[in-house]
């Protein structure tokens, strides 16, 4: 009877692989793989929400999931191998933060595991969902819409700075929505008389040099692309801005918390949490294929009064008015 009861226990154990997700998530912490393009130092505000959002599904870090991190410092070109890695421990479900080459880079590893993206960019242009609704496939996630908001950006650099008849570029070439976001701009510096000087850096060790070339290229503002890179870079920019006397736009209000002037955009950490919850329901058993692509319903614009006073600059009350939060 003990042989014939030991023999029924094995069997369960080796069962266990088929059993639904659902219920193997009761039995073993299910593992978690999160692909960063830049540093773990970088993503503090963003794991913050991602949590959060796991959280809210019921499942914590260290208790009923684990998650294994893999950071590719800025570096592009490593991504496609540390989605590689992670896929090969193997993860129920693999989240790709914050960038769009990161996506791709995970797409490209597999096609049967789910994938969780946050990304500034268009999902469907660069063949990521088949549709914003219903995305198909394996891949779902969240677009915070930062590299559509490029044009808006250059518009409300010009109520700031109306003055300003060149306005500086900074963008990573490396990143797939440049080129787009890039002629957005010029498109938009156009209709407002205005021209465009673009720089590039695609490293930490660029940014110096990329900045100086537009201030002597005569740039009265600074708009910043949506980038991994210059998020992680952003305290640095900041610094660079004010130091430059230039006017700086971004598109994520942890640049303005740091010293940059002005935001406006949607919140990432907010997206970061929709990931996670997400991330959860998919634990749960639901399909990728079924969630649609969330989108941000607010945006918000912040100023950063201290810096404009640095910069001896008075900021319009017609924009103060419109601002979501002023940081003095």
């Amino acid at each position: 009877m003990l042989d014939l009861r030991r023999r029924a226990f094995l069997s369960l154990l080796g069962g266990a692989a088929s059993w639904p997700l659902s219920v193997r998530a009761q039995q073993v912490s299910p593992l978690i793989g999160f692909l960063g393009p830049a540093s773990a130092a970088a993503f503090v505000p963003f794991l913050r929400g991602f949590r959060q959002g796991l959280a809210e599904a019921g499942f914590v870090e260290g208790r009923n999931i684990a998650i294994e991190y893999r950071w590719a410092d800025n570096q592009t070109d490593r991504l496609p191998a540390l989605a590689a890695d992670l896929v090969s421990r193997p993860v129920a479900v693999l989240v790709a933060g914050s960038a769009t080459a990161a996506a791709l880079a995970a797409k490209g590893a597999t096609a049967t595991i789910p994938i969780v993206f946050t990304a500034g960019g268009d999902p469907v242009k660069f063949g990521l969902v088949a549709s914003m609704n219903r995305p198909g496939g394996n891949v779902t996630g969240v677009s915070f819409l930062a590299n559509a908001l490029v044009a808006k950006h250059l518009e409300l650099l010009q109520d700031l700075v109306p003055a300003a008849t060149v306005i500086g570029v900074l963008a990573n070439p490396n990143n797939p929505n440049a080129g787009s976001d890039i002629k957005d701009v010029q498109t938009a510096a156009a209709a407002l008389g205005r021209q465009v000087h673009v720089a590039y850096a695609a490293s930490e060790l660029d940014i110096d040099a990329a900045v100086s070339g537009i201030v002597g290229a005569r740039a009265a503002a600074l708009l910043i692309a949506p980038d991994a890179l210059f998020i992680a870079a952003r305290a640095r920019l900041a610094s660079l801005a004010v130091r430059h006397r230039l006017p700086t736009m971004v598109s994520n209000r942890l640049y303005v918390e740091d010293g940059a002037l002005l935001s406006y955009g949607a919140s990432i950490e907010d997206a970061y949490r929709q990931a996670g919850v997400y991330c959860g329901r998919i634990l749960k058993g639901e399909r990728p294929a079924d969630l649609p692509i969330l989108q941000p319903t607010k945006f918000e614009l912040v100023i950063n009064l201290k810096t404009a006073k640095a910069l001896g600059l008075e900021v319009p009350p017609t924009l103060l008015a419109r601002a979501d939060e002023v940081i003095e």
